[in-house]
């Protein structure tokens, strides 16, 4: 393996990648260098084009049956399915590179790497041990899976060349980010926050007529955020009431929908609902955006150990503000960068009024990460 100039890279994914923003850009950027990257993909709801090449990039997309995501028996048998045919797949044809998004695919690639001569990159995004306290974060059952769930994904990540993670806290800061987890627990990691490009032109029109819109656009797992949202929106006298715009699918997209379309006429708000969408539908979706909704709750522990989800760097890009947690990393990166407003959770009316404050705002998207891309891709060649 090592001497070589261009290699062989294998990502794996338990999502359609229909998009994976942070997936997708990882693999764009090795494949500009001339690397092969091609991304293996879980297809649970078999809508998505089995085989396609995005950015140089070439996604596998495996349609094995119809599988729902969340914490189900049938979720645990289509991983399990999924799982078994990637191994037989990449034991046939051992990549040089096998690189594992999250913990749900890191017992794939620690099997292959340990048959193979492949290497294995992990890169936590996520703490997917977290998903099993989502629906009941005070279940002493659940705590004790998530538990179990932790210490085998920790025990597996120690076993990979390289780590790669989304988030770190600020020189200055007092939020940690999931380095912090992880050098907790004694593993090196190299940080790659989910940045992208910004756009060539602002597209947010900060002339109203009397109207705007507040957006979520991305995954839908929780109904609280949701709920938090519609008794903000109540606090804003009604003649000055935003539209919502919810686009994406999820665990939680069937009851946040049916909660949405019995609230809004009772607001008297327009609402947009629309399901999953491919990256290249961004710009049109962020259009008519004013404020991006970034909240999560906080009991499941994800947001407050570091998660940075994408959709406030997206909204920046376009030059769209977010409305995010605070007391927590991204917050502290939202209100350094001055890319929105922090509300503490649960804080309806700091919630109205920070929606309100950010609707005439236009951001400057100035850090785009080149630094940390740079080094992202330095560091993956030095293992070949």
């Amino acid at each position: 393996m090592y001497g070589l100039t261009m290699a062989s890279v294998v990502m794996v994914v338990t999502n359609a990648c229909a998009p994976d923003p942070r997936v997708q850009r990882s693999a764009a950027l090795l494949a500009k260098k001339g690397h092969e990257v091609t991304i293996h993909a879980f297809d649970r709801a078999q809508t998505s084009t089995m085989s396609e090449v995005v950015d140089g990039v070439r996604i596998m997309r495996y349609q094995i049956g119809t599988y729902p995501y969340g914490a189900k028996l049938a979720t645990i048998w289509g991983l399990r399915a999924f799982s078994k045919m990637v191994k037989s797949t990449l034991l046939a044809k051992p990549p040089d590179c096998i690189y594992c998004h999250d913990a749900d695919t890191l017992a794939i690639g620690v099997y292959i790497a340990a048959r193979t001569e492949s290497c294995l990159v992990y890169d936590m995004h996520d703490l997917q041990h977290t998903w099993a306290l989502m629906s009941r974060p005070k279940s002493a059952v659940r705590r004790f899976v998530a538990n179990r769930m932790e210490r085998k994904a920790l025990q597996r990540a120690r076993k990979a060349h390289l780590v790669i993670t989304s988030s770190g806290s600020l020189p200055e800061g007092r939020s940690p980010g999931f380095k912090e987890y992880l050098k907790r627990n004694h593993i090196d990691s190299i940080v790659v926050e989910n940045r992208p490009k910004a756009m060539d032109r602002k597209q947010k029109n900060t002339e109203h007529n009397g109207e705007w819109t507040v957006a979520f656009l991305g995954r839908v797992r929780e109904i609280e955020a949701f709920q938090l949202l519609t008794r903000a929106i109540q606090k804003i006298p009604e003649s000055d009431r935003p539209n919502l715009k919810i686009a994406g699918d999820g665990t939680a997209v069937g009851p946040v929908h049916q909660h949405l379309l019995r609230e809004a006429p009772r607001l008297g708000i327009h609402l947009n609902l629309s399901l999953g969408f491919e990256a290249t539908a961004l710009p049109a979706l962020m259009g008519d955006v004013d404020v991006m909704y970034a909240m999560y709750p906080t009991e499941r522990g994800n947001i407050m150990h570091g998660a940075l989800p994408v959709k406030m760097f997206d909204a920046a890009s376009f030059g769209i503000p977010t409305v995010v947690n605070s007391g927590c990393l991204m917050g502290d990166i939202c209100e350094k960068e001055a890319l929105g407003s922090a509300v503490e959770w649960g804080d309806a009316d700091a919630l109205a009024q920070a929606l309100i404050s950010q609707r005439n705002r236009c951001i400057e998207f100035s850090n785009t990460g080149e630094a940390q891309q740079e080094a992202y891709v330095q560091a993956i060649e030095d293992l070949f």
